[in-house]
């Protein structure tokens, strides 16, 4: 069974930066597309980043190249370094990986910005 752990949430003042980790653990038997999300309330999830097995990335056009988001797969973690932060960016940030069709989430972090 796969599971999905986020740290490195918190808060933040505006301008500032944030690095969220997120580690798989569990019956791993390759390297998976992983992505982040997050949801702040009364809105809907919605993606952050994504990286592919070789390294490819793709971002929401709200990240405007504040955020990267990279990959260890000896260590079968994904990393999101957040800067420039703006209030708008406070929600809770989940990691996702697919595995045999299934969506498998993390317990997610939360990330809030504010002076």
């Amino acid at each position: 069974q796969v599971q999905l752990v986020e740290s490195g949430g918190g808060s933040v003042q505006p301008g500032g930066s944030l690095r969220l980790s997120c580690t798989l653990s569990g019956r791993i038997f390759g390297i998976y597309a992983l992505g982040w999300y997050r949801q702040a309330p009364g809105n809907q999830r919605e993606l952050v980043a994504r990286i592919t097995t070789g390294g490819g990335t793709d971002y929401a056009d709200f990240v405007n190249g504040r955020f990267s988001i990279s990959r260890n797969n000896v260590k079968n973690s994904v990393y999101l370094q957040m800067n420039s932060l703006k209030p708008e960016d406070t929600a809770v940030y989940y990691c996702k990986t697919t595995i045999a069709q299934r969506d498998i989430w993390g317990q997610g972090t939360q990330v809030t910005v504010s002076s």
